[in-house]
C-alpha cells in the first residue's frame, strides 16, 4: 500500500499530520483537490506548508501559498511567483523535475537531509510533497510541507537530500 508506506517513512509528527489530512481529503479518489484541503485541520502546520499550481499547457508551476517559515527561506512572497523566479538557476531543473514527477506520476515524495540552501543559509530537515487534482485524477498542483533547522554558513560538500518515492 503506497500511502501507508509513505506515511510510515515520515519521521516528523507534523509532516505525518499533513499527510494524513491529505489522505482523508482525497477520500476514494487518487488525489484531493485544492478545495478539499482544510487549513483549520492543519493550522499548526501551516507555517511549514507550500503549494504550487501546475499548468499542463504551459508546463509551468506557480506559487499558490507558502507559510511564514517557507517564505522566510525565500525572502519574498511565494504567491503568484513562477517557480523559475523562486529558485537559483542551478537548482531549478532538479526541483522542477521533482514537482512534475509528483503531479504527473502521480507520486508521493519524502526527502530528508539538506532540504534547502539559499544565500548564506541552509536547512537540515524533512520534506514531503503530494499531488493535488481538482478532478481527483489529473494532477494540477502539489502540496508540500518542510520542517527544518536553519543554519548559517556553507553546508558540507557532501550534504544532500535523500529522496524516497512512492507511486500512487
Amino acid at each position: 500500500m503506497p500511502f501507508e508506506d509513505f506515511l510510515q517513512s515520515i519521521a516528523s509528527a507534523d509532516l505525518r499530520h499533513v499527510a494524513e489530512h491529505w489522505n482523508r481529503a482525497r477520500g476514494d479518489r487518487t488525489m484531493p483537490g485544492w478545495n478539499d484541503i482544510r487549513p483549520s485541520q492543519i493550522a499548526k502546520q501551516l507555517p511549514s506548508i507550500w503549494v504550487y499550481r501546475y499548468d499542463r499547457q504551459t508546463d509551468l508551476f506557480t506559487g499558490r501559498l507558502a507559510g511564514n517559515l517557507i517564505e522566510l527561506v525565500f525572502g519574498k512572497s511565494f504567491r503568484g511567483a513562477p517557480m523559475t523566479e523562486l529558485y537559483p538557476k542551478q537548482d531549478y531543473p532538479r526541483l522542477f523535475a521533482r514537482a512534475k514527477q509528483v503531479v504527473c506520476g502521480p507520486a508521493l515524495f519524502r526527502g530528508e537531509g539538506m532540504v534547502f540552501k539559499h544565500v548564506e543559509h541552509f536547512g537540515n530537515g524533512e520534506r514531503i510533497v503530494m499531488p493535488l487534482a481538482d478532478d481527483g485524477v489529473l494532477g494540477d498542483g502539489v502540496l508540500g510541507a518542510t520542517v527544518y533547522q536553519s543554519r548559517r554558513g556553507v553546508p558540507a560538500a557532501d550534504a544532500v537530500e535523500e529522496e524516497s518515492w512512492f507511486a500512487l
